[in-house]
C-alpha cells in the first residue's frame, strides 16, 4: 500500500522560475520608480534572465542565448527610444547636460538602454562560450 496514492516519481516538481520571473518584475518596477540605477539594471536583467530560463525549461529553446540576447535588444531599443524622445537635440552639448543635470525620465531610459546592453553582451559571449566548447 502507498503513502501517497496517484503521486507518482516521473512527475517534475514545480519550477522555480515564475517566481524569479515576478521577484524581476517586481525589483525593476521599484528601481524604476523610485530611480535607484543598481535595483532597475539588476531587475530586468533577472527579468529577462528568468524568462529566457523559463522558455528554455519548457522546452521552446534549445539554448537560451538567442532569446537573451533579443529581449535585451529589445530593452536597447525602448531605453533608446524613452531617451531620445526626451531629448531636444542629440548633440554632445545635450548628453552632456544630461550628464549634469538628469531628467528623470531619461535617467530611466538610460537604466533600460544598459540593462539592454549587457543581455545582448551576455546573450552573445554565452553563445561564443557554447560554440567554443562544442
Amino acid at each position: 500500500m502507498d503513502d501517497q496514492p496517484g503521486l507518482s516519481d516521473q512527475y517534475r516538481m514545480s519550477s522555480p522560475w515564475p517566481l524569479i520571473v515576478v521577484l524581476g518584475l517586481v525589483f525593476s518596477e521599484l528601481g524604476l520608480l523610485f530611480n535607484v540605477f543598481a535595483v532597475a539594471v539588476g531587475g530586468l536583467l533577472l527579468f529577462v534572465g528568468a524568462i529566457a530560463g523559463i522558455i528554455l525549461e519548457s522546452g521552446y529553446a534549445e539554448r537560451p542565448w538567442n532569446l537573451l540576447a533579443g529581449l535585451g535588444a529589445v530593452l536597447c531599443v525602448l531605453g533608446a527610444l524613452l531617451t531620445v524622445t526626451q531629448l531636444d537635440s542629440v548633440t554632445l552639448d545635450a548628453l552632456a547636460g544630461v550628464i549634469g543635470q538628469p531628467n528623470g525620465i531619461v535617467a530611466r531610459g538610460v537604466e533600460l538602454l544598459i540593462a539592454g546592453v549587457v543581455a545582448v553582451a551576455v546573450g552573445a559571449g554565452g553563445r561564443f562560450v557554447e560554440s567554443e566548447s562544442v
